[in-house]
Parts: structure tokens; C-alpha cells; sequence
């Protein structure tokens, strides 16, 4: 199904992968007291706000696979070859520059740390790599 030429389930599939990439980084792979070390959180902090903001979570993703969608949509209407490498490459360009350089805000300030910037970079720079390299080569 296409809405305004975009695949619908191209961008589902993509925010999917994201979701799932993010899950692997950050419920997986980091501790929760890693985590909360790195990003400045105190126990407190994360015991008043608990559960309650978790249903937003797949928000973001969808939006983000939206944006990358329309980008690589805008890309192939300046003539540009599409497919998974150049899906790929608006993703890595998109997750640098507009993703990560966000996200720099709570390190600059706020109480991220660098190992926390740092992870973050690389969960931008996967998440929209791979997204971008779905939404490419899905026409």
C-alpha cells in the first residue's frame, strides 16, 4: 500500500528493525545501571517516571522512518539511482546530521556522558543505516 508514493509497509518494516536495534543496544547489550550511569539518570529519576513514558517508544522510530522515507523519496526525484546503498547512504547522512547532532544537546547541556554520546552516535548511524538501505530497496 502506497500512501503519496510512499510504501507504507517499507516504513514499518524499517521503524521495526529500528525498534529492535535500539531494544538490542539498550535493554540488551547496556545494564540499566550502565545506562543510567551514562546518561546522568538517578535512581530516583527513573523510579518517578518508571514505566509511564514506555508506550511512546515506537513513536519514534515511525517518525523517523517516515522522514528517512520522504528523503530518499526527495533524493530520487533529483534524479539520483535509488536502491539499498543509496538508502543507506541518506540514512548515514540523516543520523549525522540531523540525529545525532539532537541528541549532542544532552551531552553539551546536560549530564550525558561521552560513552553515552558515543553509543548514541553508533545507534544513530546503524538504526538509519539500515532503515535507509530497507526504504531504498523496497520500491
Amino acid at each position: 500500500m502506497r500512501v503519496s508514493g510512499h510504501n507504507v509497509l517499507a516504513i514499518l518494516v524499517a521503524a521495526l528493525a529500528m525498534y529492535l536495534i535500539e531494544f538490542l543496544i539498550f535493554a540488551v547489550a547496556i545494564s540499566p545501571a550502565q545506562f543510567m550511569a551514562m546518561s546522568g539518570m538517578s535512581a530516583e529519576q527513573g523510579a518517578a517516571i518508571g514505566l509511564s513514558r514506555m508506550p511512546l517508544g515506537p513513536l519514534m522510530p515511525i517518525l523517523a522512518a517516515i522522514g528517512l522515507s520522504l528523503a530518499i523519496k526527495w533524493r530520487g526525484a533529483q534524479g539520483v539511482h535509488l536502491g539499498a546503498g543509496a538508502g543507506a547512504a541518506t540514512g548515514l547522512i540523516l543520523a549525522l546530521l540531523l540525529g545525532f547532532s539532537s541528541r549532542m544537546y544532552g551531552y553539551v547541556y546536560g549530564p550525558h556522558t561521552e560513552a553515552y554520546l558515543l553509543i548514541d552516535l553508533g545507534r544513530y548511524l546503524v538504526t538509519y543505516g539500515v532503515a535507509g538501505a530497507i526504504l531504498g530497496a523496497w520500491k
